[in-house]
């Protein structure tokens, strides 16, 4: 079910399915309930591959009309249940309200620990850290993985430029293990899915070290971040809002922390400014 991310819907036992991630929000939520009621279908669970909001934001709905349980794993378990975290955490401070809507926070909603004991027979938890603290994807029992937002699709890396990533260096290494993943179909939240995932995370590593590279040539003089980071946004043709001065913003500062820590950009300070530059 397309709400905008995919929601996944697998069935477990006679007239008992669970859901993978549950949409952006209520109506993505009733979307799926629809879908599941249509087919005399009872919701048992719904486990969130990670804490952002179009992937959590259909939770307390569901979640108060079916009783189902929520799991969620690691870090993204307290993202979940203290939504307030995701501005709170992309802003670096208290967030303004400019951030403090469903796109970037969603409803609380009680999320139990994801574990590889709170899975379905036959399932297997697959980590697929960087784009999120501790983002996971699944393998079903029909050998179907979900890969969660560990991929973009070709159109929306030419179009966007800059997708978001938490942790480089760990983001890079996920992509790494997918291209040499086999299953009977992938199914990342956001692009189409496939049988051959090899190409599209060749294609998501390739942007990623294209970025890495540009910002690092952007640091060939010390610049302050504000100034990198408006660089960036001019580079891929990128329009400011306060919503992507925060996402992007983030993960620029996720590429210059890679950066450094591979000893090819260091900071200086100058007339009481911080400053990044090659090493």
């Amino acid at each position: 079910v397309q709400c905008p991310a995919k929601i996944g819907i697998v069935i477990t036992a006679e007239n008992e399915v669970c859901l993978i991630d549950s949409g952006n929000d209520k109506d993505a939520a009733k979307k799926a309930l629809r879908h599941t009621e249509a087919n005399g279908w009872n919701i048992t669970a719904v486990y969130n591959t990670h804490s952002h909001a179009d992937h959590i934001g259909g939770n307390k709905y569901l979640q108060a009309q079916t009783g189902c349980r929520i799991y969620a794993s690691g870090i993204e378990q307290a993202f979940t249940r203290h939504p307030i975290l995701e501005p709170a955490f992309l802003f670096g401070g208290y967030p303004p309200d400019k951030l403090r809507h469903k796109f970037l926070m969603a409803q609380e909603s009680d999320a139990l620990p994801l574990t590889a004991d709170s899975l379905p027979h036959g399932w297997e938890l697959i980590p697929l850290p960087g784009h999120s603290f501790d983002m996971v994807g699944f393998r079903t029992e029909s050998d179907t993985v979900y890969l969660a937002d560990s991929l973009s699709s070709v159109q929306t890396l030419d179009k966007y430029g800059v997708g978001f990533i938490y942790d480089v260096a760990e983001y890079i290494r996920t992509l790494e293990r997918i291209m040499d993943m086999q299953a009977a179909m992938f199914v990342p939240s956001h692009a189409e899915p496939t049988d051959n995932i090899a190409p599209l995370a060749e294609y998501n590593l390739k942007k990623v070290l294209e970025i890495a590279e540009r910002v690092r040539k952007l640091c060939a003089e010390p610049i302050c971040f504000d100034s990198l980071l408006t660089r960036l946004f001019d580079a891929y043709s990128m329009t400011m809002t306060v919503e992507q001065y925060a996402l992007v913003g983030s993960t620029l500062r996720s590429y210059l922390a890679y950066l450094t820590d591979k000893g090819e950009v260091e900071t200086v300070i100058q007339d009481n400014s911080l400053m990044w530059k090659k090493a």
